[in-house]
C-alpha cells in the first residue's frame, strides 16, 4: 500500500491541479497573455505531464512486473477517463466553463506524446531508475 501511495503521489497531485483549474472561472485568465488555441496546448501539456507521472508511478509500483503494452493501456485508459471527467465537469457543475471535444482530442494527443517518450525511454532501462 505504501508503495502505491509512494507511486501514485504525484500523478494525484497533479489531477488535483488541473481539476483546480478546470474549475477557476473563464474571466480570471483575461490578464494572461495568450492566442488562438491556447487552451488546447494548455490541455495537450495538463495530459503529457499527467501521462508521463502515470508511466512513472506504474514503474514504481509494479516494477517490472507490467509489460510495456499493459503499462500503456492503463495509462490511455485512466487519460481517457481523467478527460471526459474533466470536461464533464466543465460542463455540468461548473457552468462558466465550455466542453469541448476538441479539448478531449487535445488531451488524448498530450497522451499520445507521453506515452511516445515513454517507449522512447523503455528502450534504454537505465535511465529510467524508479527506486
Amino acid at each position: 500500500m505504501i508503495n502505491f501511495i509512494k507511486g501514485y503521489f504525484l500523478v494525484t497531485l497533479w489531477a488535483i491541479i488541473v481539476i483546480t483549474l478546470c474549475a477557476m472561472p473563464q474571466k480570471s485568465f483575461n490578464g494572461t497573455p495568450h492566442f488562438e488555441g491556447m487552451d488546447k496546448l494548455a490541455h495537450t501539456g495538463f495530459f503529457f505531464v499527467f501521462s508521463t507521472l502515470m508511466y512513472f508511478g506504474n514503474g514504481y509500483y509494479f516494477g517490472n512486473r507490467m509489460s510495456k503494452f499493459w503499462s500503456i493501456v492503463l495509462v490511455v485508459a485512466f487519460s481517457i477517463l481523467f478527460g471526459l471527467f474533466t470536461e464533464g465537469i466543465q460542463k455540468y457543475i461548473f457552468t462558466d466553463r465550455s466542453a469541448d471535444l476538441w479539448d478531449l482530442f487535445a488531451d488524448l494527443v498530450g497522451t499520445g506524446m507521453g506515452s511516445f517518450a515513454f517507449l522512447m525511454l523503455y528502450r534504454q532501462p537505465r535511465t529510467l531508475s524508479y527506486k
